[in-house]
């Protein structure tokens, strides 16, 4: 019987240790995987993602707010609503003028590459997506470049050496760039300090930035080009 016994014990220590080497081999085999980001890319991308969930919250509501609407007023004036939703997609689409409080960012050659006569390049597209994608990240809701206004289908791109918004090349300078925010302030500030910015100065080019009264955003000119729908048939949509 004590044999028996020992032999259990035995068995089961040679178990647990067999299961010990078994973890430590797995945790060399599959060392942890350290994120080499440092403390301030960490601190960006949580607020990045931090303010695209808000962002997200933001459009749930608003449609929400819709139905509601849509609800309540569908006994009372179809029309009205219908309406009022038409102008509201045109001015989200970007087929109307917009006149409210924004900032104004001028980017011009710098002083010093005028004094040494260098030659001003053209404003890079890469540089030009990643300035409007700062933007976008600290809630612009309207953005014209050089009167052209930009809406989700526009394409920055380089034709023959020349950057293009949409067909129009931005080849002269001064470049004016119009911004509409709820908070134009605060918008401001946080473009002043943006990395964009930066990098328009090693490419010898300024970025001013002014925070006038009231910034006039004009509509979208082209005509807005949607893929792959097809009206409804018939008496879809009555109820």
């Amino acid at each position: 019987m004590l044999k028996r016994i020992n032999n259990f014990a035995f068995t089961f220590i040679a178990v647990i240790i067999g299961f010990m080497l078994a973890i430590q081999f797995q945790s060399h085999k599959n060392p942890e995987v350290r994120d080499t980001r440092d403390t301030w890319e960490l601190r960006r991308d949580l607020l990045q993602e931090q303010q695209k969930q808000s962002q997200l919250i933001k459009e749930i509501g608003a449609h929400e707010e819709k139905l509601a609407k849509y609800q309540t007023e569908r006994s009372l004036g179809k029309e009205e609503v219908l309406r009022e939703t038409l102008a509201e997609l045109k001015r989200e689409a970007g087929l109307t003028d917009i006149r409210s409080e924004g900032i104004i960012l001028t980017i011009e050659p710098s002083k010093e590459s005028l004094l040494l006569g260098e030659r001003s390049k053209n404003i890079s597209p890469h540089l030009l997506k990643r300035l409007l994608n700062e933007l976008n990240m600290y809630k612009a809701e309207h953005i014209s470049i050089n009167g052209q206004r930009v809406i989700n289908t526009t394409v920055i791109r380089d034709v023959n050496g020349e950057t293009k918004v949409d067909g129009f090349s931005l080849d002269d300078y001064p470049v004016e760039i119009k911004v509409i925010a709820p908070d134009a302030k605060e918008l401001k500030n946080r473009i002043q300090v943006s990395e964009s910015v930066d990098h328009f100065f090693v490419d010898n080019l300024n970025v001013i930035i002014s925070n006038p009264l009231e910034v006039t955003i004009p509509a979208y000119g082209d005509t807005i080009r949607v893929k792959e729908m097809e009206p409804i048939e018939g008496n879809g949509g009555e109820s």
